[in-house]
């Protein structure tokens, strides 16, 4: 298909970085990182849930750095722990749970003021990177594609910290695609604006919507059956969070006819692979 439409498709494998934790996380904690080893407390508090990629990035940057690390986790502490949540008390990292009605208040001073009081002064980590450091320390994945031509970069979308990391380091002749993994997104043009502080060129950025599966974290079997298919054809794994929503996207697109001939396409590979650990066993091909 690629060759009849004359579109060239190549893959930024960010998540072969690091054997332990890869993709974009880490991107996104570079300025977080920086601030905390500069601090007297040495301490990096985040929030997720209980698969998420963002706390093992957190907690395996603690482990070789020598950073306290605490992660406040979305719900109720259960019988038994995710491995994601397992392999973040293997790199040090406290859990702290929080039921889900306490945790959509945890960007809230009051809230912040009362983990300063339980566990000491930290640097804050908001859910995702989403800051605007957290932008900046996406951008440094443009260094990555300097002197490689392209007309289009394309990433997978939840906070739209990488995105908007993207758009701060594109050159401006540059189209970069977001693809949304959250049912009912709307707000990501605003996100970005946020993130970026000086607004953007609307005209650079564009959104791919309706490639949800369902919502965020939601997957069917046409998903699943992609993600296979990817690795049978390309030797390439997805994860059913981020990547496999976005690699299907760009691909139907192409397919529809909407990318001119000649273009050149940047697919980000944002990691989260072992988000995968949460289907059952043979659903995925590796």
């Amino acid at each position: 298909m690629l060759l009849q439409k004359q579109v060239s498709v190549s893959v930024l494998r960010l998540d072969t970085i690091n054997p332990v934790v890869s993709g974009n996380k880490l991107f996104k904690l570079h300025y977080f990182l920086e601030d905390c080893m500069a601090s007297d407390h040495k301490t990096l508090l985040t929030f997720g849930g209980a698969w998420s990629n963002h706390l093992v990035a957190t907690a395996y940057a603690g482990s070789i750095t020598g950073i306290r690390t605490i992660g406040i986790i979305r719900g109720e502490r259960p019988a038994t722990l995710s491995t994601t949540l397992l392999q973040c008390l293997e790199f040090g990292m406290q859990l702290k749970f929080v039921s889900r009605s306490v945790y959509t208040h945890k960007s809230t001073p009051e809230f912040v003021e009362s983990l300063s009081k339980e566990v000491g002064p930290f640097t804050l980590v908001p859910e995702g990177g989403f800051d605007a450091k957290g932008a900046r320390g996406a951008a440094l994945i443009m260094n990555l594609i300097t002197g490689i031509d392209h007309t289009h970069i394309c990433t997978a979308c939840g906070t739209a910290t990488t995105l908007a990391g993207l758009m701060m380091g594109s050159p401006k002749n540059k189209t970069i695609i977001g693809v949304s993994v959250l049912k009912g997104d709307s707000d990501i043009e605003e996100r970005v604006n946020a993130l970026m502080g000086t607004g953007y060129d609307q005209l650079q950025l564009q959104m791919l919507t309706g490639y949800h599966f369902g919502g965020y974290a939601k997957k069917t079997d046409q998903l699943i059956a992609f993600m296979n298919q990817c690795w049978k054809q390309y030797q390439l794994p997805l994860d059913f969070v981020y990547t496999a929503k976005m690699f299907y996207a760009i691909m139907e697109s192409i397919r529809l006819n909407h990318f001119l001939p000649g273009s050149k396409i940047i697919c980000l590979h944002t990691g989260g692979l072992q988000g995968n650990r949460s289907l059952p066993v043979d659903t995925l091909l590796y």
